[in-house]
């Protein structure tokens, strides 16, 4: 690696904020001999343009050894953010490739089939008379052989060992946070119906130790592979065989894996197991076999894969937690932060608290939480707004208590299956709607008028009935608790304020938000800790649902739906007196008409990551 071209490789014309500082600190830390640098940038930094410019200065192909490692690799565990890349100019020399499913075969009667189902694929020893012009083959031989290959996380661990996909001199993996997390859920083993499809031929034994668990794996795969062989030993298989064979391939790798690293003594992996009731008496039900700290699994899909490493990410709260976390040597990983250049009084943080919104709480609070909902809605008239509901459960029941209020006209929803698709129609409409989302905190860029305000329902504390969450509660990891928890606000305060010229409003409304901020505060970035400092109550109107409905286009669909329903004609303002700190200081318009004409991109970022194939 070439620290010295940095600046040389960076793609835009003019550097902005705190890009050009970015840059000589992150060539400082390479310089001084880290081979990882954490680079800790809020957005707006214009992570992907850090990302090129570290990749650019890995070794070049003529200038090394034919068995030196040269590129770079660029990967990130977000389809959105692979798709900002393919879509930006300044990145053109980033060579995208992804999974085989997202490409179509182009033989004669077989362009609706995706390559992983293609002949290719189900007949053995098939010659594909097109195979170099087949889409998948010709984006991975060109991402192979140029300097800079950008691919999914996924894609990228499921290639580790490739004979196409070797070790490179540089690894950039922007939105870096959640590696360990992605690790482990990556390489987590399910056994179920779903899974596994000779299933309902299995005896699967009650599982009462890992020792047992590991038994049952070690005869279970000799199962398997059998099963495989015999599908492999046909000469055509059809759609339905090959997706057979390759969900016990898949499965055989795990487990092969999971019994190998338990047996070994050097491993650090702790791996637990939960087991779903059974049957008759002596038998289990579909049992998760998850890993904890899969130091090993990182190192063989990730670590081994360059020789020098760049983790981007707004949220990487603590370099030697995070370094633990992931296996790396913090005495050579360094730290870079990279200075936010919104002002903060464009992203304030509101104090609505009502209660607290745990299980045992929120029967109480969330009828609460519903009204100062609706008190927000009137303060945004003619504005578009989100709220971040953690769960279904949390979405259903408030999605029923603004109905009930009145204000449903301007409320939509999305379920598991139709989150993309809602999202899209919501981010089109000019309409002041208010969108109740589940998981949406990350790769969600609602820049302008796409979304001017939102509502933190729920503190994001991960569910202690998970067992691996339950394990580390019993070793007493309440900080790595708290740092979970604070990450994820963090990134959904990010959402609704994408520019230094941006604004945006977000709400907390529940109370147990303001007293993690107290727990989290030794690893709280100080640009979020400026925004905490400033936290407010707002003056919002007193509750009239016909005041939240007063931005509403009579005319448009969700207009005539309130008509039906109320009869009402949506009110006046309900605005009183006073500032909430909404903008008005600052000279923002709250206009219909500067929304009109802002609609968001048709792409969606919700893509299943791992719906891959090497």
């Amino acid at each position: 690696m070439d620290p010295s071209r940095i600046f040389e490789e960076f793609p835009a014309p003019s550097y902005r904020g705190a890009q050009e500082q970015a840059l000589r600190d992150i060539q400082a830390a390479f310089d001084a001999g880290n081979e990882v640098v954490l680079i800790r940038a809020p957005t707006g930094s214009g992570k992907s343009l850090l990302a090129r410019a570290i990749a650019g200065c890995a070794e070049k192909v003529d200038e090394v050894a034919p068995s030196d490692a040269s590129g770079a690799y660029y990967t990130t565990p977000q389809v959105s953010q692979l798709d900002d890349v393919a879509a930006d100019s300044l990145l053109d020399d980033l060579n995208v490739i992804r999974g085989k499913s997202n490409y179509n075969c182009i033989l004669p009667g077989e362009r609706d089939t995706p390559v992983n189902r293609a002949p290719c694929v189900r007949e053995s020893g098939y010659d594909c008379s097109v195979r170099h012009r087949c889409p998948y083959f010709s984006d991975r031989a060109i991402a192979s052989n140029r300097e800079i290959a950008a691919m999914t996380l996924a894609y990228f661990m499921q290639t580790a060992g490739s004979e196409v996909f070797r070790t490179r001199d540089v690894v950039v993996v922007d939105e870096a946070h959640g590696l360990a997390e992605w690790a482990e859920m990556y390489a987590t083993i399910e056994l179920s119906p779903q899974t596994l499809p000779n299933w309902d031929e299995l005896r699967v034994p009650e599982v009462d130790s890992l020792d047992r668990a590991v038994d049952y794996a070690d005869a279970l795969l000799g199962t398997l592979r059998r099963r495989k062989d015999e599908l492999i030993g046909k000469p055509e298989l059809s759609a339905a065989e090959v997706s057979r064979r390759d969900r016990l391939q898949e499965r055989i790798g795990e487990l092969d894996w999971f019994v190998s690293d338990y047996r070994d003594p050097e491993s650090a992996t702790e791996w637990l197991v939960d087991q779903d009731p059974g049957g008759e008496e002596g038998e289990g039900g579909p049992l998760t076999i998850k890993p904890m700290n899969p130091e090993k699994y990182l190192q063989h899909t990730v670590w081994d894969r360059g020789n020098r490493f760049a983790l981007l990410s707004a949220t990487i709260l603590n370099k030697d937690a995070f370094c633990r976390q992931v296996g790396l040597p913090p005495e050579r990983t360094a730290l870079v932060d990279v200075e936010h250049t919104f002002p903060v009084e464009n992203r304030p943080l509101y104090d609505v608290t009502q209660g607290k919104m745990t299980y045992e709480h929120r029967d109480e609070t969330l009828p609460k939480v519903g009204r100062v909902v609706t008190r927000v809605m009137q303060h945004h008239p003619d504005e578009k707004g989100l709220v971040h509901c953690h769960s279904y459960g949390i979405q259903e029941r408030l999605a029923d208590l603004l109905r009930d209020f009145g204000v449903g006209a301007r409320v939509r929803t999305h379920s598991r299956d139709d989150r993309d698709g809602e999202l899209d129609s919501w981010k089109a409409t000019d309409e002041p709607e208010v969108f109740l989302s589940v998981k949406m905190e990350e790769a969600l860029d609602l820049k302008g008028d796409l979304c001017r305000w939102q509502v933190l329902c729920k503190a994001p504390f991960l569910n202690t009935g998970d067992s691996r969450v339950a394990h580390r509660l019993e070793q007493g990891q309440w900080a790595w608790y708290y740092r979970s928890a604070l990450r994820t606000v963090i990134q959904a305060c990010g959402r609704v304020v994408r520019a230094p010229d941006d604004w945006g409003h977000t709400y907390l409304a529940d109370s147990s938000l303001v007293d993690l901020f107290d727990r989290a505060r030794t690893d709280t970035p100080p640009w979020f800790a400026e925004q905490v400092t400033r936290l407010s109550a707002p003056d919002l109107p007193t509750f009239d649902p016909d005041a939240a409905l007063a931005g509403m286009d009579e005319g448009s669909a969700a207009g005539r739906r309130y008509q039906r329903g109320s009869g009402g004609s949506g009110g006046g303002s309900g605005r009183e007196g006073g500032s909430d700190g909404s903008g008005g200081e600052s000279g923002y318009s709250r206009s219909r008409s500067s929304r009109r004409g802002r609609s968001g991109s048709s792409k969606s970022p919700m893509a299943d990551v791992w719906d891959t194939d090497g």
